[in-house]
């Protein structure tokens, strides 16, 4: 289908009353129109900072890198995001080109105005679409996500819609401008397995039927791997391995990887006991040196890993990694 969005040397620093801190350091991806990405990291890795990113949601102490490149591939020809500073300007990329979901919909959706006058309102801003018209496009795009009746649903308001529905509700908003890119932030994690399962499925056919591309942002490598076509994983605002989730959940090259599929718990053995992570993710105020993996490490080299940031090596065709471990070179100097 075409490549849809790339990012090279995507680095975002935040001004704050310690002094300036490291977000997302040096971060590189693509992504094909029709794909799905799983973006894959504890809480503080820096996932939602990335996505916002994309479409310039930081606040307003943020300090982009000056190599940082965003360009997206649109019908009218490539955009340069970085180049876009005014709300105007990025009209074409927020809630046009750029859907995102959240986590929780009941603090994305205002309490006092119907989920229906929402709708209208986004489309009314980002097309030429008329009140009824955008009214009947809103209608359709909530039954289209699963919603029954769809137009007694309209009227409604937020905290009147069950957890699974709210969600839906915000696809559907996010889905009516028809955006290139939707952006889905833990867009499962609040909801039962049941809903959860349904909102993924759900995911799956928009892909299909829209050919959008996807990122997916989650803590869970098992939703990943119903989900996703290709996956990155990130720490601590790195990238340390990227590939088809075939090859990075049945071939975890990064320590951090394993670590994570580690913590997962399987039905073949309900018994076992989990394994976690030993400690806890360092603060963006002390950041390691080196690889920034390696204050949490079982498999550490030596001091080289605590000293040079590793480069990305490929472990296969579509997989490649950044550590040590799987560099040619080698040693533990």
């Amino acid at each position: 289908m075409g490549r849809l969005i790339d990012v090279e040397n995507l680095t975002l620093k935040f001004d704050t009353d310690e002094g300036r801190i490291t977000a997302v350091d040096n971060v590189s991806f693509s992504l094909e129109a029709g794909e799905v990405m799983g973006l894959v990291g504890e809480s503080g890795s820096g996932k939602s900072v990335t996505a916002k990113s994309l479409m310039k949601l930081n606040p307003r102490n943020a300090v982009y890198g000056e190599q940082t490149k965003i360009t997206l591939h649109l019908d009218d020809g490539p955009v340069d995001v970085m180049s876009l500073h005014t709300d105007r300007d990025m009209k074409i990329v927020r809630g046009g080109a750029i859907s995102l979901i959240f986590q929780e919909p009941m603090a994305s959706f205002a309490p006092a105005i119907s989920i229906g006058d929402q709708m209208v309102e986004q489309l009314q801003i980002h097309t030429n679409f008329s009140k009824a018209q955008a009214k009947e496009l809103s209608i359709e795009m909530l039954d289209r996500v699963g919603i029954s009746d769809a137009g007694t649903r309209f009227k409604q308001y937020a905290f009147e819609l069950s957890g699974g529905m709210r969600q839906r509700a915000m696809i559907a908003m996010a889905l009516s401008t028809k955006p290139k890119l939707l952006i889905a932030d833990e867009p499962t994690t609040a909801l039962d397995v049941t809903i959860q399962a349904q909102v993924i499925d759900l995911m799956k056919d928009l892909v299909s039927e829209f050919g959008m591309g996807i990122i997916f942002i989650t803590h869970d490598l098992g939703v990943i791997a119903q989900t996703a076509d290709t996956v990155a994983v990130m720490y601590l605002g790195r990238l340390v391995e990227k590939g088809t989730v075939r090859d990075v959940i049945r071939k975890p090259a990064h320590p951090y990887t394993r670590g994570l599929l580690a913590a997962l718990p399987t039905l073949d053995d309900i018994d076992a006991p989990l394994t976690p992570i030993p400690g806890d993710i360092p603060s963006p105020l002390e950041r390691p040196s080196g690889c920034v993996y390696n204050t949490r490490c079982q498999e550490l080299l030596g001091p080289r890993c605590a000293r040079e940031v590793p480069e990305f090596t490929q472990v296969d065709t579509d997989h490649r990694v950044a550590c040590h471990l799987n560099d040619p070179k080698g040693g533990a100097q």
